[in-house]
């Protein structure tokens, strides 16, 4: 089942919480910030642990998984997702971002995952083909079993969200 809500990621009640990261996975700015935050700095310190290479603990378009620290979730599952403007691949990266969250969601016996529009702040993702890449991957099996929620931040994300999971039929 796939919802879509308007409000703040951080108050999911799901199994999982997936984080749109930077490579670093130390924190940033929008809704990594907010999950930092709101997840206290036990989770920073389970992401320093992770393995890093070049100053990267994740690639764009895979994904790693952690505790989630003090958020109700008990995962925070970090994805990097595409600089739209600088990527030559960006729908196959973007594609790789939920493929990846998912498969860790399933992987770890989650029933239930949170997403926020992966690369749609500052990595400047259009709303609508997002949307659409975001929707057909999480309606595809094997996904179809986890009860599904994106988590978008204003009116305007909800209704390209709504539209183009309306599309899907």
């Amino acid at each position: 089942m796939i919802q879509l809500i308007q409000g703040d990621i951080t108050k999911a009640h799901v199994d999982a919480i997936v984080n749109a990261a930077n490579s670093g996975l130390l924190g940033g700015g929008g809704v990594d910030g907010a999950i930092h935050k709101a997840a206290g700095s036990s989770l920073l310190e389970a992401c320093r642990q992770l393995p890093k290479r070049n100053g990267v603990r994740c690639e764009t378009g895979q994904a790693k998984i952690t505790h989630a620290g003090d958020l109700s979730a008990k995962f925070v599952i970090h994805t990097v997702g595409p600089i739209y403007s600088s990527c030559a691949n960006p729908v196959e990266l973007l594609r790789s971002c939920y493929i990846n969250s998912l498969n860790l969601a399933i992987e770890n016996d989650c029933q239930s995952i949170a997403f926020p529009a992966v690369s749609c702040g500052v990595y400047g993702y259009p709303l609508q083909e997002a949307a659409d890449i975001a929707l057909d991957v999480c309606n595809s099996t094997p996904f179809i079993v986890l009860d599904i929620q994106f988590y978008l931040y204003d009116k305007k994300t909800l209704l390209i969200w709504q539209q183009a999971f309306e599309a899907l039929g």
